[in-house]
Formats: structure tokens, C-alpha cells, sequence
């Protein structure tokens, strides 16, 4: 599923094709086990990736080629693994794994987002989760210690304006942008689901038993991922924060939003969430990434 017309940037429509090394990106995260659980169940991963040409030696004649030409894009992920004992721990680890196999396996990194690549971007990512579910249940089937383990994955990337996101679970993604909060990502659980019917108002929801029940992971399960999928344009100043629930079990959309627009760093607002979601209890682990934009009227 793919949903691109939620979140219009403001002005008259899209601009020139992106030049995606002259954005500017500040990058900070941070994982917390926690209060009460023994271990850490959360990864979080973050990247850069580039496609550069130096030229070395040539006879062409100046002007006849680029100086240097580069596009550079950020990815970051996080996978919250539930499962009990190191179940959890196991699926998320080998998630993130796996899936930077995949890419790095990958010969053709797609460096540009226009709407046909961005299209074969998602087949691609689709394909690498359906596999990495396989590859979770075939582990199962090895261990059957671990036949109850699973992860969300909530992961962003972005060349140069343009983002995609693919989402399973209930880790959650927001956008920051010109002091409003908004959350990207759809819970994929049962309590989300009675909201959507309208059986459930989002302040029942919020306290509701069945509220952490999942109806989309990676699983041990034989079955396909319930993965979505967003793209959207991202403006000068925004911020994109992906965490676990640790984070919003304890800490209030309207609080977010104020940590994210005091001053300082993008890794003291990360401690700063962290600190906030322990002090309210600490109850699961905690996982906060946070990428700040900073994007040339000429990329825009």
C-alpha cells in the first residue's frame, strides 16, 4: 500500500529534479532499555549513502565534463522485537541484518526518486521483507524457542527532498514541520482498527488492554507482510523523528512537539525524548531517531 497526497508541501507543485548532495542533513539517535524490561529488544540503524564520480585523468577538453558530480541519500530504521526472553531481540537484530545485506547485495542503488523509480524502490523493498519474513520463520522452524518472535520496522530515505517510508507495526514516524506535529505512520493493531471502524475513540484507545497487539509485524509467521508504504516532498526545516512505542506510551504528542522545536542539537533532542519517557516510567525499551533537514531553494 502507498499513500502520496498527505502531506503537500506548501507552494505551486514540484520543482526542478533534485540535486541531492547540496542538502544538509543533522542526524542524532538513542536507545534505552528502559525500567522494567532485563533486556533491549529496539534497534535503531541510521546511514548515508553515496554515488560519487572524481574525474582522474581524461584528454577531454575542460567543460567538456562535470568537475565532480555526486547524489547522496540517509536512511534510518527502527525495529522494536517482541517475543519474550531474546526472542525479540533475536527478529530485530536479524531484521536490520538482513535487510542491510540486501541493499548492499544490491548493484543498481536507485540515487534519484521520480515517480518511476520511487515505484521501483517500493517493489524492491516490498520483495526484501517479504524474504526476510521467510527467512524469520525459517529460523523458527529451526529453534522453535523462537517460533513466537517478531519485529516492527519503521524506516525512512530520502534523496535529496523527496522521502519514502515503509512502515510494519506500531513504530511510529512524525513529521516536524513549522512548529505542527504530524504522525506519518498508521498503527497496524487491533486497537487501531476499532478506531478506524469507529468502535473506539483515540482517548479509549490510549489506555485500551488490547492496544499493544500487533496485526502487522515480521513474524516467525508463514504469510506476507502487511507493509506500508508513503512518499512525500520534504521542505527546508523539517524534521522526521521514527521511534519505538517506549516513546509514545510515555511521552504526549503535544510534549513531542515541544522538544522538537526548543534549540540544540538533533542528538540532545533524542536524549532529551529518552530522558522524558523514562522519567514517566520507563516501562518498555525506548528508541528515538531524529533527521533535521536543511534543503536549497534550488532542491525544493
Amino acid at each position: 500500500m502507498i499513500d502520496t497526497d498527505k502531506v503537500p508541501l506548501p507552494g505551486q507543485g514540484r520543482g526542478p529534479d533534485t540535486i541531492s548532495s547540496l542538502v544538509e542533513v543533522e542526524l542524532g539517535g538513542l536507545s534505552h532499555p528502559g525500567k522494567v524490561r532485563p533486556n533491549n529488544e529496539d534497534q535503531y540503524f541510521i546511514a548515508r549513502f553515496d554515488r560519487t564520480m572524481r574525474p582522474l585523468l581524461t584528454n577531454l577538453p575542460a567543460g567538456a565534463y562535470p568537475a565532480s558530480s555526486g547524489e547522496t541519500g540517509y536512511s534510518m530504521l527502527v525495529a522494536d522485537g517482541m517475543g519474550g526472553h531474546a526472542a525479540g531481540e533475536v527478529a530485530s537484530r536479524t531484521t536490520v541484518s538482513l535487510l542491510l545485506d540486501q541493499v548492499l547485495r544490491t548493484p543498481d542503488w536507485i540515487m534519484r526518486l521520480d515517480h518511476e523509480r520511487a515505484e521501483e524502490a517500493i517493489r524492491r523493498m516490498e520483495q526484501r521483507l517479504q524474504q526476510i519474513q521467510a527467512a524469520l520463520a525459517e529460523q523458527a522452524r529451526a529453534n522453535p524457542g523462537l517460533s513466537g518472535m517478531g519485529t516492527t520496522l519503521t524506516l525512512t530515505w530520502s534523496l535529496g527532498a523527496d522521502m519514502l517510508l515503509a512502515h510494519v507495526g506500531d513504530s511510529r514516524a512524525y513529521l516536524f514541520r513549522q512548529g505542527q506535529l504530524k504522525q506519518l505512520t498508521h498503527d497496524q493493531t487491533v486497537v487501531q482498527e476499532l478506531v478506524d471502524a469507529g468502535a473506539l475513540s483515540p482517548e479509549e484507545a490510549a489506555t485500551h488492554r488490547l492496544r499493544h497487539v500487533l496485526t502487522g509485524a515480521l513474524s516467525a509467521r508463514d504469510k506476507n507482510v502487511p507493509v506500508a508504504f508513503r512518499r512525500f516532498r520534504l521542505a527546508d526545516g523539517d524534521q522526521v523523528l521514527v521511534c519505538s512505542d517506549g516513546l509514545t506510551e510515555m511521552v504526549a504528542e503535544p510534549k513531542l512537539a515541544e522538544v522538537l522545536g526548543r534549540p540544540g542539537s538533533a542528538q540532545d533532542a533524542c536524549r532529551t525524548l529518552v530522558d522524558l519517557a523514562l522519567e514517566a516510567g520507563g516501562k518498555d525499551n525506548v528508541t528515538v531517531v531524529l533527521a533535521r533537514y536543511r534543503i536549497p531553494q534550488q532542491v525544493s
